[in-house]
């Protein structure tokens, strides 16, 4: 097995760990996943800084709002940028208790960096961001009503003249 084949499966696997840990509900399982000085930032923009925060503002969640709740993503895929440094990349959603099918305002990307410190990958930050794709927002149906309708053709004669360009006369 070739050594990129390996470290790929590592992080892989550190991913299927993070959903079985929130699936426990188990935050400091969930948290030891990630190194000490992890940088985690929550949908909404919160930031959470190291493995302590990140266990300390988890099990409200797993203990309360979210208890029964589970990740479910697709396969994540990774790139190795560097000898022990892994780029993450998933999609997906929380799932409440009882749900079968995630809500389309629960879906997120999420962004994580992995690292492999003496022997052992875990992640070092973390981003999610809820997946909005720019024609369903509301500025994105706004701009979609307001755009013209067929082909659109500019010609370089409609284009204003640059700083430095001679501008010739209209025949």
């Amino acid at each position: 097995m070739s050594e990129s084949f390996a470290d790929e499966a590592a992080v892989l696997d550190l991913w299927r760990q993070l959903h079985d840990a929130w699936g426990r509900g188990d935050a400091d399982g969930y948290a030891a996943l990630f190194t000490e000085d992890a940088d985690y930032v929550v949908f909404d923009g919160s930031r959470l800084k190291g493995r302590a925060e990140i266990a300390e503002n988890h099990r409200p969640l797993f203990e309360r709002f979210m208890k029964g709740s589970r990740l479910e993503s697709e396969p994540a895929s990774v790139r190795l940028l560097a000898p022990g440094v892994a780029l993450v990349h998933g999609k997906g959603a929380i799932l409440m208790a009882g749900q079968k099918r995630p809500s389309r305002g629960r879906l997120s990307v999420q962004t994580l960096v992995a690292v492999n410190r003496e022997g052992r990958w875990r992640f070092t930050a973390f981003q999610n961001t809820r997946y909005r794709p720019f024609a369903q927002t509301l500025l994105g149906r706004v701009l979609m009503l307001l755009a013209p309708k067929g082909p659109v053709s500019v010609t370089s004669s409609a284009l204003p003249a640059r700083a430095g360009d001679s501008v010739s006369p209209s025949r």
